[in-house]
Order: structure tokens, then C-alpha cells, then sequence
């Protein structure tokens, strides 16, 4: 019997009892490995009660007791990565070594969660007028949600709901349908680690649920990371409804290379940000560009990402996956022969990727384009698949041009030896996470994911400081205690502290 994922209501698994079912399969072999039901309008409706009643309780806890529910929480994650990392393999094909790198930035971040005492610091000054004091608490704000893709089941998760939980707020997590099976192990560890009844919550389902969230009037908070039409979508709506909204969207990610760089690190650095994890990243580096001498090295760089193949993730050689669905893989073939026909030279194509004893995996090879102009799809388009686009210009001034001009400004990284160049750069690029010799800039939790532009809708961005102040609100108090012989004066009748 295939196996039914449960939803993570009031503190238990349960089983669905909706009947829209959706099949969750191994992108590399099709076969079905479990359903998940999406939930019903009562189950949706319980979860986010149970969240509320739970709030009540959940905010009056001391903020060193959160934190080391965090501290447990992460110590089970680490023992149990391996475990997570399977589940990340068979229900979305990653290699083993990908998946516990998703698993473990993941960590990191239920460790800044860890810190929350201090982060959760307010504010105070004393005497702003005679006797007077004034000072600041960071309260949270209820019950919060997170919608999640289906390219990191265990990572973004988890840059969600830990700090959020930890700032005294409760959750509604809704992941993706096409990999549920990664949250419901990570909210059975929650539980271990000691997390209160109706603290966290776990639906699933596709946009019925998603709507779902974004009407409730009980659900203050949203955060989401997908497609650029969907992160519209919810931040138009969230915010229509008067609901705080972080939407993280698409991207198109740009490296720029100069004549100086060290080639063979130019080469590995763009191998792996480029067709790494199938190309299925946010951040992954789908436009280089070549400044000056330095494109004589695209044939090289074609040559080096040609030697790697995708594979399944029992494959100690596999270097990526398969696509997540056979309609991924369709898009991503489809852009391929769209860029033929604008004209862009296919130096290397995948299009035709086969892979040994899986002849029914959503397979696509390591492909590449040269002499890519900034009109074609291939370009102006997330491909979200292993392709790389080159292009060639002749200045840094040039290239700043093409990265500026792009919609996206998710994150960006330079290769040179010279600290003035990437200093002109870091400074001058309208893009919100920089890389000087590293290709994929996603930075440690304890600064903040701070995509910009189309890449990015709302005001505070994911973990780090500005996550605490999207799960809360400041409140100021302005104190004065009289003495008991203090001169009582007449009324003041002006704004003015006196």
C-alpha cells in the first residue's frame, strides 16, 4: 500500500481525510513512493485554531527556555541528517552530499534561532526628560505561516518556523506537495526536542491551501520562497489582506569574470554553481559573463562542466539529480531549443541526457550556451535547470551594465585579483548578495538572505536579524514614578515631556 503522508495538527499526525490526492514520486525512476492528501477547509481551520490556542500559552515562555528547545532541536537534527538526507534523495533526487548540505545550512540556522535572548533585546534610555525613562520590548505577533518549495525540503523550512517559533511566535508550514515527506521527519524531531502542543503545524496541499492562509484573518505573517509569479501572487494577496509578507521569487544570477582571475578556479567555481543540484537553486549562477581575454576560456569551462553527469543518488559518482517532475524537465528542453533558435551557440547540450538503468528519470545534461544576448528566453528566463549562458563583453563597466539591467538581483559574484575591481563592483552592482571569488553568496545565518528587486517582495528578509523583526513588533513604553513628596505642578498642555 502506497504511503499517505499525515498532516501535523494540534500536536499529532493525523491522518487525511480529504480525497484530492496528490502522488509523490522518485524523479528518477516515476514510481509513486506516497500520496499526500491536500487538507480540507476543517483541517486547515484546526490547525490554525490550534496555532492561535497555543500562542496564548507558547508567548508567555521564557526566552532561555525557547532558545533551548532550539539547542535540542538542533543536536537531534545533526544526529539524525543522515536520516533527513535519504528522504531529500528519494523524494527529490538529490545526491547524498547535496542533501545533507541542505539539511545542515538548515541547522545553522535553528542554531542563530538558538541565540534568540539577545536578539530578542530591546531598547532603553534613561532621563529623555526629567525623570522620565524610555524603553522598548520586542513582543511576537501570533500565529505566522511559511510556504515552501520543493528544491530545499529541509533548509528553507527550516529558515522559517525556528526563528519565528523562537521569537514567541506559532506556525503553519504548508511545504511543497512534491516533497512533504523531508518537513514531516523534521516536525517529528520539533516534537522530541519538546516543542508545546499547537507550537508548529504541518498541512499540506497545493493553492486551495495556500489561499487558505492568505485570507485567514488569524494569520498575521507570511513567509514564502518559489517562482516569481507565485511570490507576486502571495505578497499582492498577503498584503491585500493586510497580512506582513516576505516573498522570495526568482532569479538570475550572473558571474562576472576578469582577465585576472585564476582560471582553474574560475572553471570549478562555475562547474558547481552552475549545474549543481540540476541547476534547481535560487542562487545558482546561470549567466557568466566574460570580461575582455578572459572569454577565450569558455571552450575550457564547456570541456570542464562536460565531464560532469547526472546521476542517481545511490551513484557515488553522480555529480546532480534528475529535474523534480517530468513538466520541469520539459521546460528546461524546451528553453534549450529556444535558445538554438534565437541563435545563441550551443556548446555543450544535454538535451538528449540518458542515464543508465533509469531510462524513465527526468535527466537533463550539463548544457551551455555561448554568445547569449541579453534578449533572448534563455537569458530573460529562470531556467532552473543545469544550463549555463555565457556572454562576452569588453569592460567591468559592461558587465556592471548587464547586471544592473536585469530584473533580478538575488545574488551575483565577481572572480578577479583586484581588490579595485571588486571593490567598483560590490559597490556599484543593484544586487543584494555579493560574491568576491565565491560563486554562490548565500551567507551564514547570522547575517540576513537579502535578495533584491524581482527577486524580492517585502521589507525584512529571511533569518538573521531582519527575521526577528519580521516576526515581531516593538512596543515603547515611557515610564515616570512620582515621589511621595514630589511638588505637584498644574497641567501640561503642550506635547513636550516635562
Amino acid at each position: 500500500m502506497t504511503q499517505q503522508v499525515k498532516h501535523f495538527i494540534d500536536g499529532e499526525f493525523v491522518a487525511p481525510t480529504g480525497d484530492k490526492l496528490i502522488p509523490v514520486t522518485n524523479p528518477a525512476t516515476q514510481d509513486v513512493i506516497a500520496q499526500v492528501a491536500c487538507a480540507t477547509p476543517s483541517e486547515m481551520e484546526r490547525a490554525i485554531e490550534s496555532a492561535k490556542a497555543a500562542f496564548k500559552t507558547w508567548k508567555e515562555v521564557p526566552v532561555s527556555e525557547r532558545a533551548r528547545l532550539m539547542m535540542r532541536f538542533a543536536h537531534l537534527l545533526k544526529e539524525h541528517q543522515a536520516d533527513i538526507a535519504d528522504i531529500i534523495c528519494r523524494e527529490l533526487g538529490k545526491t547524498v552530499e547535496d542533501a545533507k548540505g541542505d539539511v545542515w545550512r538548515g541547522i545553522e540556522v535553528v542554531e542563530q534561532a538558538a541565540n534568540i535572548p539577545s536578539l530578542m533585546m530591546g531598547e532603553t534610555v534613561e532621563n529623555v526628560a526629567r525623570s522620565i525613562d524610555t524603553y522598548s520590548y520586542i513582543q511576537p505577533l501570533g500565529v505566522c505561516a511559511g510556504i515552501t518549495p520543493f528544491n530545499f525540503p529541509a533548509m528553507i523550512p527550516l529558515w522559517m518556523f525556528p526563528m519565528a517559533i523562537a521569537c514567541g511566535n506559532t506556525f503553519i508550514l504548508k511545504p511543497s506537495e512534491q516533497d512533504p515527506m523531508t518537513v514531516n521527519k523534521i516536525a517529528e524531531l520539533f516534537v522530541q526536542a519538546g516543542a508545546p502542543k499547537g507550537v508548529l503545524q504541518v498541512v499540506h496541499g497545493a493553492k486551495e491551501q495556500v489561499d487558505a492562509i492568505l485570507h485567514h484573518p488569524d494569520i498575521k505573517a507570511i513567509s514564502f520562497v518559489g517562482s516569481v509569479n507565485v511570490g507576486q501572487y502571495i505578497y499582492k494577496t498577503g498584503t491585500d489582506n493586510l497580512k506582513r509578507v516576505q516573498a522570495f521569487a526568482g532569479a538570475k544570477n550572473h558571474m562576472v569574470i576578469m582577465p585576472d582571475a585564476n582560471k582553474q578556479q574560475v572553471i570549478n567555481a562555475l562547474v558547481g554553481a552552475s549545474v549543481g543540484a540540476a541547476g534547481q537553486r535560487c542562487m545558482a549562477i546561470s549567466v557568466a559573463v566574460f570580461v575582455g581575454a578572459a572569454a577565450d576560456w569558455i571552450p575550457e569551462v564547456a570541456a570542464a562542466i562536460g565531464k560532469v553527469r547526472p546521476g542517481v543518488y545511490t551513484d557515488p559518482n553522480a555529480a546532480y539529480g534528475p529535474q523534480i517532475s517530468p513538466q520541469a524537465r520539459a521546460r528546461v528542453l524546451s528553453l534549450i531549443e529556444q535558445g538554438k533558435k534565437e541563435g545563441a551557440t550551443c556548446v555543450l547540450d544535454g538535451s538528449d541526457c540518458k542515464v543508465d538503468g533509469y531510462p524513465n528519470g527526468n535527466w537533463v545534461g550539463p548544457t551551455v550556451f555561448s554568445n547569449v544576448t541579453t534578449e533572448m528566453e534563455i537569458y530573460k528566463q529562470e531556467i532552473f535547470g543545469p544550463v549555463l549562458s555565457t556572454m562576452h563583453v569588453a569592460s567591468l563597466d559592461e558587465a556592471l551594465k548587464v547586471v544592473n539591467d536585469s530584473p533580478y538581483g538575488n545574488g551575483t559574484s565577481i572572480f578577479t585579483a583586484s581588490g579595485a575591481a571588486a571593490r567598483k563592483y560590490q559597490h556599484e552592482v543593484e544586487v543584494g548578495q555579493v560574491g568576491i571569488n565565491i560563486p554562490i553568496p548565500v551567507p551564514l545565518p547570522f547575517f540576513s538572505f537579502t535578495g533584491w528587486k524581482g527577486s524580492f517582495y517585502g521589507d525584512q528578509h529571511a533569518y538573521g536579524k531582519q527575521a526577528v523583526r519580521f516576526y515581531t513588533e516593538t512596543k515603547t513604553i515611557t515610564a515616570r514614578w512620582f515621589d511621595d513628596d514630589i511638588q505637584v505642578s498644574g497641567p501640561n498642555m503642550s506635547i513636550n515631556l516635562r
